[in-house]
């Protein structure tokens, strides 16, 4: 299936990052936004407690189901923030890892941010997305 996503670099910004500088999409469209997806099982309970790799596991799930029930998917994906709550960098680079694991080659926008707390009890990470589909046929319940 074709998105309408393109991703947009520009040389005259550094290559050396892991994610595109700007994402533009064709109209017609229909806008999605996700609420960030957060590491919560069917029953509400904070799964992986204390694990920044396993809650981004949890959470990217939760986003792709997310997502399809808007009739999307990761790749239609135009921009996210990634929330950790740390203060320490190797963290924020744990979570991250697990992120681009999950977003492979569509290397969105993207904003990763180290905070101090979440709301859930034990939640160490979020993930917040703006996906878009283009004309060509997808619907959402």
């Amino acid at each position: 299936m074709t998105t309408g996503v393109r991703l947009i670099r520009n040389d005259q910004l550094t290559q050396r990052v892991e994610y595109a500088y700007a994402a533009a999409v064709e109209v017609p469209l229909r806008s999605i936004w996700v609420a960030g997806a957060c590491p919560l099982d069917l029953d509400g309970e904070t799964v992986a407690v204390g694990d920044y790799a396993g809650q981004t596991h949890q959470v990217m799930n939760n986003l792709i189901t997310a997502l399809e029930g808007a009739g999307a998917s990761l790749t239609d994906v135009v921009k996210t923030t990634v929330y950790v709550a740390s203060g320490k960098q190797a963290d924020l680079v744990t979570a991250w890892e697990v992120y681009r694991e999950y977003m492979g080659a569509h290397d969105v926008p993207s904003t990763l941010l180290g905070v101090t707390v979440l709301g859930y009890a034990d939640q160490l990470v979020e993930v917040e997305a703006v996906a878009v589909i283009t004309g060509a046929g997808r619907s959402g319940s």
